[in-house]
């Protein structure tokens, strides 16, 4: 362990370098601060604690307070569990409201636009092609309302379930949460900064691993049992909208050689993903290799692997079903050891062409039936 000090922690912090902030002996306590570092929450703090920075700018109160002796993680923990309980009030008095509001999404759709390209989408497809002014004029109605009101009604989606499912980590017990935003980290377990991810089962790397067991392509095989049933295959879609549109009729058939079709897809994907689940660094290694570049980071990651292992395609659902996903996380976190071989991780990022050292964990959380 380094004796580091605010300074050094400090501009460690700022090249996101928390793997050094981490193995000082101060590490967590800086970070605990950082969390707690708008002036608000420090002069509250300085006030239950008689700390006197009368003669102090704003700006000094954190390393002030960093350096005080008297001062305990006990005392930094209680202040936090402190100020979490009373923002949390306000949210658990308005989450039955929030999660029927969420219930009322029937479609996650990004109408055409995925992740955060619904600008470059409009640019490209539209601006850059299209010269008639009563053509870009029925597009706007047409197809690029129809990827605004997606791309909007998922992102309000994923905003808010993310802030319901990170609010049943901090209620744990185990689990100390932040006072205030703090980049890369959501709440601490046993001292160790986690950034909680949400997410599924990567749909590429299902690719990769039906292809290994020797299933094949998953489009290749739907298009197969489709002509072979005599079920039109339509050409005007994309692969990832044909592949869903394909097994959503495939699903629907209710003739034996589809009900058999669809059992054997069902049956590969669950064995590929309790495979991840008993041997898990494989695909917490994956999640940090295919990150997207502008929002790459080595920081500690917390993956919560969301399976609707009825139908994958509606796994999105599960981030709104709170009282299931409050018993599994709680199971988990009733029992978590810090085993740190079981948290180191190391990746290679291609791009920069580095080996990374990080922390991570991971939790499944399948829906069965």
């Amino acid at each position: 362990m380094t004796n580091l000090s605010f300074a050094q922690l400090d501009d460690f912090f700022r090249k996101d370098d928390f793997l050094s902030i981490e193995k000082d002996n101060r590490g967590t306590r800086f970070l605990k601060l950082r969390s707690m570092s708008r002036s608000k929450a420090m002069k509250e703090f300085c006030t239950v604690h008689n700390i006197d920075i009368s003669t102090l700018q704003s700006r000094q109160y954190f390393p002030h307070i960093f350096e005080l002796a008297n001062i305990t993680d006990e005392h930094i923990n209680a202040f936090i569990n402190q100020k979490y309980q009373e923002e949390r009030l306000g949210r658990l008095q308005n989450e039955e409201h929030l999660v029927d509001q969420l219930s009322r999404l029937q479609h996650f759709d990004w109408g055409g636009s995925f992740g955060n390209s619904l600008e470059k989408n409009i640019v490209d497809n539209y601006v850059k092609k299209i010269q008639s002014f009563d053509r870009i004029s029925e597009e706007i109605e047409g197809s690029i309302l129809t990827s605004l009101k997606g791309y909007t009604l998922n992102s309000w989606y994923n905003h808010w379930t993310s802030i319901l499912i990170e609010d049943l980590f901090k209620d744990h017990p185990n689990v100390l949460p932040t006072v205030g935003l703090v980049k890369k980290i959501d709440f601490f377990i046993q001292n160790i900064p986690f950034d909680l991810k949400v997410t599924y089962f990567p749909e590429q790397l299902l690719i990769e691993k039906l292809r290994i067991r020797g299933y094949g392509n998953e489009i290749t095989k739907l298009k197969q049992i489709c002509r072979k049933l005599n079920i039109l295959i339509p050409n005007d879609l994309k692969d990832r909208a044909l592949k869903l549109h394909l097994y959503n009729k495939v699903n629907e058939d209710q003739r034996d050689e589809a009900k058999q079709f669809i059992a054997e897809l069902k049956l590969q994907k669950r064995e590929i993903i309790s495979e991840a689940e008993a041997n898990p660094e494989e695909l917490k290694i994956w999640f940090y290799e295919n990150q997207g570049e502008a929002r790459f980071d080595a920081s500690n990651r917390f993956f919560l692997v969301l399976t609707d292992e009825t139908d994958i395609s509606n796994s999105w659902k599960l981030k709104r079903n709170i009282v299931f996903l409050r018993q599994k996380i709680n199971e988990h976190l009733d029992t978590i050891t810090i085993d740190l071989d079981r948290l180191n991780t190391e990746f290679f990022w291609n791009k920069t062409q580095q080996i990374f050292h990080c922390k991570s964990d991971i939790l499944f959380v399948k829906q069965t039936q």
